[in-house]
Order: C-alpha cells, then structure tokens, then sequence
C-alpha cells in the first residue's frame, strides 16, 4: 500500500490472498510463523485474516496466535467477542480500548510464556497515516 494512498478499502482481503499465496509456495519447507492481517473490507468494515503455516486462512472478527494463544483467545472472546458475559452491552472498541487491550494481553503474555518477546511494536495505520509505539514487556 503506498503511504501516500486514501483509499485503502478491501486492501485486507487482498494482503490477505497474496501472504496465503506466499506461504503456500513455501508449503513442503514452510515458514513457521502464525499471521494474522487486520484490514478493512469493501464495506469499510474491520476485517482480521488468521493463517496456518501453509496458506490456509480464514477471515475472523478478532483472533489470538502464536505460541500464548490458548491463553490469549478466551481472554480476547471475553473482552472483545462479549462470550458468556450476560447484561452487558455490545460496544465496538474505540481506538484507545483497542490499544489498551492489545498491550494488556502482550503483557499477560509475556509474564506465562517464555517464547513471547520483550517487546511489542504497533503499529496504527489511519487514514492520517501510521503511527508506531514500541512497549517494553519484560521489566527483569
């Protein structure tokens, strides 16, 4: 995507086809590695794609992976997809939230889990342009 585009609309999907091609090719030695691509659709709806080492994927409203991701995942259906929670209301994540949840669950990550790293970086892609944070998750 060209950092000078505005029009970034179904650009997801097609990262999304082009990475599972990718890994695909790579199939008999693949990569291991878990990605995950968020986006927007042609409706300009958020859009996540988690992969398989060899290209397989699916489009998910949100997804954990990797190596604490059977911590992470029912932290995230409780968080995000509102599971088993009852008298709750249903409100999309602002941006803020968003950020929050997604430093606290590298964090609950990085204190189980020894393959998670020391940092995390993330990046925000708006129609303003990127914006990139670099958190420090292990304090030892």
């Amino acid at each position: 995507i060209s950092k000078h585009s505005t029009n970034i609309t179904g650009c997801g999907q097609h990262i999304a086809a082009m990475l599972s091609t990718i890994l695909y090719s790579r199939r008999f030695f693949p990569y291991y590695v878990y990605n995950i691509i968020g986006g927007l659709d042609e409706e300009e709806k958020g859009a996540v794609y988690s992969f398989d080492p060899v290209g397989s994927y699916q489009r998910d409203a949100f997804k954990a992976g990797g190596s604490a991701s059977a911590m992470l995942q029912p932290l995230l259906d409780n968080q995000v997809g509102f599971k088993n929670m009852q008298n709750v209301e249903h409100v999309p994540l602002s941006l803020e939230k968003a950020i929050q949840l997604v430093k606290d669950v590298f964090i609950s990550a990085a204190e189980r889990d020894v393959y998670t790293g020391d940092a995390l970086k993330i990046s925000i892609v708006t129609k303003d342009g990127i914006k990139e944070e670099t958190l420090q998750l292990r304090k030892d």
